[in-house]
């Protein structure tokens, strides 16, 4: 009999007590179950050691060399800076370690060590940065290894995690596993128990993508078969309110919609509006994904079937992820529809326990036709009266549960609201076909009239003081501009851009008048939001930011995007980011600043630089990825998988998909009850 079960606790293991299962707890991890799908989130490689001449920037590498002077301290932006010449008989490199002043006294002349860190070049000479010492039997010991590397929280350590998970590895009933020996083959993939045990201890890379073509299975599978389940659903529950597509003097409704408007939509607008007219009119329920490139006009559609639903008698809501983005919905649609007769009414956690009440008062009344704002739509008593259309905004930021939530919020009896989805994610429709099996696909492919094609740049470091004078000249005729960086903070062992030294040099480079401000995801939600109101109102000039703009507000002020270690996202994600400039009718650029300029990274930043059409560069980005690329760059945002990456795993997502399609409503209901919870949407 096995010591351990999947759903023992985290302090059963000996060493792990209250303290040390509450700082689990954070994690996410309270269970040993829990424990076994606590994925590493990389790998620490040992490699050979590498002679000092062939050493590339950019690169963690080690290298076994012997002191060829004196360490020498000095201080360098607060800290104290220990440098030291070392090399063997191709070279020499300078070793350069941060506020460790006592590793002089750790190295001896004479003595050969192996160092490992990461490499760059300054002043004409390599260096490698903070690089851990080892002696040559040490590293020996570990060459060729690859150990777990895990995502930690403070005052848990890597090697606290690793110990918990050896611990119980070995002695624990490990799930059943739902694929048969055939199956698997015909998968090509191992067995459960293999993967969880290999996907933290592997021996060697092969290893790892081995294991983590079988967990990224398992989350695909799970994905379909929660899809199926909802397609299964949706027949059940298909009466869906009739909205009429004649206003009472028998006139087009839709017409009246289109003649309101202060511009002409654009044909793939119309054919939206008209197709989404159709199935809101007919007896079953909508269930409509909108998706289009940045900048397409998915939110005018979205208009124009808010005033369908309204006209007819009923109420529409528009759910947005964030509150800086049903604010600026709301201050973009409330006038438009107030013109029209149509009154909205505002909802978002940021507002005071009275405006709430407020606010609910009317929704409840009907006496608001129109109601925008975040996942407070289905917080506490909010009541709707015939809420006819539920929309929400970039829909993948939203659970399957929380639209379905919203949704339910309008149900009377056998009627369901329709739905419409609205997505800026550029996905090949192979693959939203199979993500959104539930949904019928509706797509923009065209930009209103007006709008300027982004003009892009592909540039190395060198080019960055012409940047910021370039952004500098922009200022100075009244625009704005974005500024990534992939870090929060300085990291000694990653030669990265950081928000926080990135803001310091502008603010010390950039004359005094210009203001600039930061935004990251460590902020609280209060903090950002005041951040890009500031930004909206053009009281910033330049926003220093992690990725947490991705998804942000529409500034068509904006018009420069200077996106730093370029090499380091993935091209979804760079699309996106561009997708903030672009906005309004001045001209846009988006610089692309990379660290490295190998075959490959060039390859995938001349895909950006060539092109603006979101779909055509997630189609590029389909055929450059390979499931084997385990340790390469991930895309965010698509999809909240703990392993999957839509592009890298295409492949098996329409195996996992596939298969889900064979099984009937009863093996769906029962499959879904058998994974794990870690899966479940």
């Amino acid at each position: 009999m096995k010591k351990y079960a999947l759903e023992d606790e985290l302090t059963k293991i000996k060493g792990i007590g209250p303290k040390s299962a509450a700082l689990f707890e954070k994690l996410g991890v309270k269970r040993i179950e829990d424990l076994l799908y606590f994925y590493p989130s990389r790998y620490e490689e040992f490699e050979e050691p590498l002679p000092v001449r062939e050493l590339q920037s950019g690169a963690l590498k080690a290298v076994e060399v012997t002191l060829q002077g004196e360490p020498v301290f000095k201080r360098f932006k607060g800290r104290v800076m220990t440098t030291v010449i070392v090399g063997d008989v191709t070279g020499n490199i300078r070793a350069v370690w941060f506020n460790m002043p006592y590793i002089s006294k750790t190295l001896k002349s004479a003595v050969h060590y192996v160092m490992r860190g990461n490499i760059s070049a300054k002043g004409g000479m390599m260096e490698i940065i903070q690089p851990k010492l080892y002696s040559r039997q040490e590293y020996q010991l570990i060459t060729g290894r690859l150990l777990p590397v895990y995502h930690l929280v403070k005052g848990l350590t890597n090697n606290a995690v690793t110990k918990a998970i050896s611990a119980v590895i070995e002695d624990v009933e490990f799930p059943e596993d739902y694929l048969s020996l055939k199956e698997r083959r015909e998968l090509g993939v191992c067995s459960l128990t293999e993967a969880l045990k290999t996907i933290h201890f592997p021996k060697n890379k092969d290893d790892v993508i081995k294991a983590r073509k079988r967990l990224v299975f398992d989350e695909l599978f799970t994905f379909s078969v929660k899809m199926q389940l909802l397609k299964s659903n949706d027949k059940e529950h298909k009466n869906g309110y009739v909205v009429s597509e004649k206003n009472s003097e028998g006139g087009s409704v839709l017409e009246e919609f289109k003649k309101s408007l202060p511009f002409e939509l654009t044909k793939a607008q119309s054919l939206a509006v008209e197709k989404i007219s159709k199935e809101m009119s007919g007896e079953a329920t909508m269930n409509m994904l909108l998706q289009g490139d940045v900048g397409s006009g998915k939110t005018a559609v979205a208009a124009a079937a808010m005033y369908m639903a309204v006209k007819s008698g009923y109420q529409a809501a528009l759910m947005a992820p964030t509150q800086v983005l049903a604010v600026q919905h709301y201050g973009k649609l409330s006038p438009m529809f107030e013109k029209l007769g149509i009154r909205t009414v505002l909802l978002n956690g940021g507002m005071s326990a009275a405006k709430k009440k407020e606010a609910a008062a009317l929704i409840a009344s009907h006496e608001a036709d129109v109601i925008i704002g975040t996942n407070a739509l289905i917080q506490g008593k909010v009541e709707y009266d015939k809420l006819a259309l539920v929309i929400t905004d970039e829909q993948h930021r939203f659970g399957v549960k929380q639209r379905e939530a919203l949704s339910l919020k309008g149900t009377e009896g056998e009627v369901l609201p329709h739905v419409l989805c609205m997505s800026a994610t550029p996905i090949p429709r192979t693959l939203a076909i199979i993500l959104y099996a539930d949904m019928d696909i509706c797509v923009l492919n065209e930009l209103p009239a007006g709008r300027l094609p982004v003009k892009n740049a592909v540039v190395d470091p060198s080019y960055r003081p012409k940047a910021w004078n370039f952004i500098r000249n922009q200022i100075s005729e009244g625009r704005q501009a974005y500024i990534v960086c992939p870090m929060i903070d300085e990291n000694d062992t990653l030669e990265l851009e950081n928000v926080t030294q990135y803001v310091e040099d502008l603010r010390s480079t950039l004359p005094p008048s210009i203001r600039i401000d930061s935004l990251t995801g460590k902020m609280k939600p209060a903090q950002k939001d005041a951040v890009l109101e500031k930004f909206a109102a053009h009281e910033t000039d330049i926003l220093v930011s992690t990725t947490v703009i991705e998804v942000g507000i529409d500034v068509p002020n904006c018009t420069v995007m200077l996106i730093e270690n370029a090499e380091r996202f993935g091209l979804a994600s760079l699309h996106q980011l561009r997708g903030r400039v672009g906005r309004g009718s001045n001209q846009s650029y988006c610089i692309f600043m990379s660290g490295k300029f190998d075959k490959d990274t060039m390859k995938r930043l001349e895909v950006m630089r060539n092109s603006n059409d979101g779909f055509k560069i997630a189609e590029e980005d389909l055929k450059m990825r390979g499931p084997g690329d385990f340790f390469g760059i991930r895309q965010s945002g698509e999809m909240d998988f703990k392993l999957a990456d839509i592009y890298q795993d295409s492949e098996v997502l329409i195996k996992a998909a596939q298969k889900a399609r064979e099984l009937s409503e009863e093996e769906l209901a029962e499959m879904s009850e058998r994974f794990p919870i870690h899966f479940m949407l």
